[in-house]
């Protein structure tokens, strides 16, 4: 008697979704249903469902098992008798849970799976899929969707939330959201599964972690037009050993370099097997490197030393994800007007250091170099940083020079070899995204402002056509 009343205890606390169905004659049509008339479903709150947070359990902070609670959202672990979800179910009457690894629904304290169609937006919204179709037709079509709360959104072009000072992540996150190839492939779960790593990595939680936040940006039936990176800052705080963290501001320049290198790591890359992204960003050029004497030595060693070997100038190829933009000093002093000028700048100017002539001397610890770059060759999505931020031993600075460029037809070809020049077919490219970063070097917040493809088309009294970006 006590063997079986131990077993029937150990049947009512088994959380496998395979005891559901194990009961056979009568009682297997009972079952059947409520299955698929729970009498709760009406009680299920739409508006406080976020699925974009860590997948812990409210009460003992465990990530093993854990169901959401469909009318107050909370996450709970368990359905077992003595389970936080159970208990909750019967202190607060919140009867219809779902269990956020399965993707199944279940009804609490009665125990009993729910199967029911109009459950099927909740786990789209936990667990967005998308077609070959659906990714391919993203571009050519621009239209708004509603989401459950009302507003009407762009799927792509939403707003990541600001848990603390993440704003540094988000514009970066943002902005690689809307890169077409690197958005196909994270909008595809199957591309990246497969990928093999070594026991004990956490670098492929990046991956994971990046290809839920593209999905979750792109879904057209969220509940809300905001997204939470929560889950893919704290992959990001863990993957980085906290050197970029939610709590502090970071430096967007950084972490975008960690995270582009990071990925590529995670992804299989290395310097000789590709990834998607170096497929998207990877350009190569050209290194023209001369060492200098030293400038306190006597004018007759610097002549003779400028003769040998060491001194002469030297080339070397090199890659890049991105290139460095240098922008001219600010002025120190004041108009006569009492104000600093702001001064302005072309991006032709500043883009003339990749021109293969324009030299520039770098100082190192020791010793002193004159170098000038050319381009060999162009990537498919090109990435300018302009360096605004300078440190010294006393501060950071930040140059508020003015850079004016065009939004479309950026032709590089100049910059380019001889050889590419002949080789390169495409050498013009359009603003995606552009990130700027407002208030003072230790403080301020960045912003981004991204391209979209909505487009109304509207006749105007001339009888002239006019196309006004919305």
């Amino acid at each position: 008697m006590v063997s079986l009343k131990r077993e029937r205890e150990v049947d009512l606390d088994d959380d496998d979704d395979n005891e559901d169905g194990a009961k056979v004659g009568r009682g297997h049509a009972v079952e059947d249903r409520r299955s698929r008339h729970c009498p709760y479903l009406d009680t299920i709150n739409r508006s406080v469902l976020d699925f974009d947070f860590e997948k812990l359990c409210s009460i003992s902070l465990s990530h093993i098992n854990v169901y959401a609670c469909l009318i107050c959202g909370k996450y709970f672990q368990g359905r077992g008798l003595k389970s936080h979800a159970y208990t909750h179910s019967v202190q607060f009457t919140h009867h219809v849970f779902l269990n956020l690894h399965t993707l199944k629904f279940y009804c609490l304290p009665d125990n009993y799976e729910i199967i029911d169609s109009s459950l099927e937006d909740i786990t789209y919204v936990l667990k967005p899929t998308f077609t070959k179709q659906h990714i391919a037709g993203l571009d050519k079509q621009g239209k708004l969707y509603r989401a459950y709360d009302g507003t009407t959104y762009l799927p792509g072009i939403v707003g990541l939330n600001n848990i603390k000072a993440n704003d540094y992540a988000n514009v970066v996150l943002q902005a690689f959201s809307n890169v077409p190839p690197l958005r196909n492939y994270f909008l595809e779960e199957e591309n990246y599964r497969g990928i093999r790593r070594p026991p004990g990595d956490i670098m492929f939680l990046l991956v994971q972690r990046f290809g839920e936040l593209m999905r979750k940006l792109w879904n057209p039936r969220n509940f809300k037009a905001h997204v939470s990176p929560h889950e893919m800052l704290q992959a990001v705080v863990l993957c980085s050993k906290k050197n970029f963290q939610i709590t502090k501001q970071g430096d967007a320049v950084d972490f975008m370099t960690w995270f582009l290198n990071a990925l590529h790591g995670a992804l299989g890359g290395t310097k000789k097997k590709p990834s998607i992204i170096t497929k998207a960003f990877q350009g190569y050029m050209r290194i023209f490197s001369k060492k200098l004497p030293h400038p306190d030595l006597p004018p007759e060693e610097k002549e003779a030393l400028l003769t040998t070997d060491e001194y002469q100038e030297q080339m070397s190829e090199s890659s890049f994800l991105f290139l460095t933009l240098d922008l001219p000093t600010a002025p120190l002093y004041k108009d006569e007007k009492e104000q600093l000028i702001i001064p302005q700048v072309p991006l032709f100017n500043i883009l003339a250091k990749f021109n293969g002539s324009t030299e520039k001397e770098y100082k190192t610890y020791k010793e002193n170099f004159l170098k000038r770059f050319q381009l060999t060759k162009l990537p498919p999505y090109l990435i300018f940083c302009i360096k605004r931020f300078t440190k010294n031993n006393f501060f950071v600075e930040k140059n508020p020079t003015i850079v004016n460029f065009p939004i479309t037809n950026v032709d590089l070809r100049e910059y380019l070899t001889e050889e590419a020049q002949a080789t390169e077919k495409n050498t013009t490219y359009d603003l995606i995204a552009n990130v700027v970063h407002d208030g003072k070097p230790t403080e301020g917040a960045y912003r981004i402002h991204v391209l979209h493809h909505i487009w109304k088309r509207q006749e105007s009294n001339d009888g002239r056509n006019n196309h006004t970006g919305i």
